[in-house]
């Protein structure tokens, strides 16, 4: 067939059944290999350009793509990191503009007056939703990237990553319990996850925020305050001397014990937190993550809620007394917004501290297992948003792609509790810090088999 003839570049040849098929042909073509219409039946410059725009999107697809198969952590890092997210925004705006450039372009090519008139509005309304989908994936993705850039910016610190401690990372989790009727915030809710770097195993380790004598490591500033432990002799510089009155005390009374902690993304006050956290359980705190409870009630808001299986009535009491009941958690499964969520987690009336670290936990481990990816997306604006507000740490962002491979190694084990409680011997009011880091010792150690005769 002769160049002339040909209807696919000359489009005054055929009937109106040719250029139906032609058009058809051209639309599938602009779909499975944009810049290929262009090539055959309209700009070769435009459609070389677009051709060299999708082999470069395929091979940039296909590497990332070998590159997680076998090192998972680097893409993840760089998708954990606000250059790389600003990066991959671009990207997906630039060929977002290129796909409707070259849908426009194929429209105008495919010439639906010579197409049969019944055809017509398929051809168009298939191009166009095609267009529309696939443009707005790639803008919803640019701006889903530049909001987690923009997130991930105002959470985590820049700084470079550490390596694991006797292999383990363990990461001091605090919930403040800020409010009107008290001076600064005071962690209601005190946890040591301790991580093995290489499986994932996770261990949580509870610590009551009634603590009394807690020990500091020997280079903390506070050991050469309190030798003998914080509060013996019952002397310390606020109105209870227990665990969880460190934070208000360091922040409150001497912010100069801790010079460079504003510059490494913490605070005095959760530095004296992390100095008592290490004497208590032995262990090296890497990194800590300071989550704000009446906050915490907006991000499970943004997730669309977390359902909790309550296995004993639970009372909820007002602000004003803590001790009228306003209503009950029945036993069962239970939807909660952020509002039930966060009294489910503090409740006191009628319950002990020990309750309310279990429920704490058990809140903790539902929002885990059910921020899934899909519904993280799904909601990311308004999670980015609660969660910017909500959450503090100096975890870099350096070490986002590892903890990301990480916690998916955790999701395949359960997760181990250490509870420091007089269940297990410890009594938070005079307690065995040689017991206490035993029990941590034994749970973190692998059991090994004896070995037969």
């Amino acid at each position: 067939m002769s160049i002339a003839a040909n209807p696919i570049r000359n489009p005054e040849s055929g009937s109106a059944r040719v250029m139906t098929k032609r058009a058809w042909w051209l639309v599938l073509l602009n779909v499975v290999l944009p810049g290929s219409a262009q090539v055959l039946a309209g700009s070769r410059r435009l459609g070389r350009f677009g051709l060299r725009c999708t082999f470069t999107l395929i091979g940039l697809v296909v590497i990332v793509g070998l590159v997680y198969l076998f090192r998972p952590e680097v893409v993840l890092t760089a998708f954990t990191n606000s250059i790389g997210l600003w990066v991959a925004a671009a990207v997906l705006v630039f060929y977002g503009i290129v796909w409707v450039v070259l849908t426009l372009d194929t429209l105008r090519l495919v010439r639906l007056v010579k197409a049969g008139p019944g055809a017509r509005p398929l051809i168009a309304g298939f191009a166009t939703v095609l267009m529309v989908v696939l443009a707005g994936t790639a803008g919803y993705g640019a701006y889903v990237a530049a909001t987690a850039s923009d997130f991930l910016s105002s959470v985590f610190v820049a700084g470079p990553t550490v390596p694991p401690v006797d292999g383990r990372y363990n990461i001091m989790l605090l919930g403040g319990d800020a409010g009107a009727d008290r001076a600064g915030l005071r962690p209601d809710s005190i946890t040591v996850a301790s991580i093995d770097a290489t499986t994932g195993q996770v261990t949580m380790i509870g610590l009551p925020r009634n603590l009394a004598y807690v020990p500091f490591v020997a280079d903390s500033p506070l050991a050469a305050v309190y030798p003998n432990g914080y509060g013996a002799h019952d002397t310390c510089r606020v109105d209870a001397c227990m665990l969880n009155s460190i934070y208000t005390e360091v922040e409150l009374k001497s912010p100069e014990m801790y010079p460079k902690a504003i510059d490494a993304g913490s605070e005095p006050g959760i530095e004296g937190m992390r100095d008592a956290a290490e004497g208590i359980t032995g262990l090296t705190i890497q990194y800590y993550g300071l989550i704000d409870m009446q906050g915490f009630s907006e991000l499970i808001d943004a997730l669309g809620g977390v359902d909790i299986n309550v296995t004993e009535r639970v009372p909820v009491h007002t602000d004003d007394t803590f001790t009228t009941v306003l209503f009950w958690f029945e036993p069962g499964m239970q939807h909660m917004d952020g509002y039930h969520a966060l009294w489910y987690a503090r409740s006191r009336h009628g319950t002990s501290d020990y309750s309310r670290m279990e429920r704490q936990h058990q809140l903790q481990e539902a929002i885990l297992a059910q921020a899934s990816p899909a519904n993280v997306l799904a909601k990311f604006e308004s999670v980015a948003s609660a969660g910017s507000q909500v959450v503090k740490t100096d975890i870099p962002q350096s070490m986002l792609g590892y903890f990301v491979t990480l916690a998916a190694k955790s999701k395949t084990h359960p997760i181990n509790t250490v509870e420091l409680t007089p269940a297990n011997n410890v009594d938070p009011e005079d307690p065995d810090y040689d017991v206490i880091r035993s029990l941590i010792d034994t749970a973190l150690t692998p059991a090994t088999a004896t070995p037969t005769p």
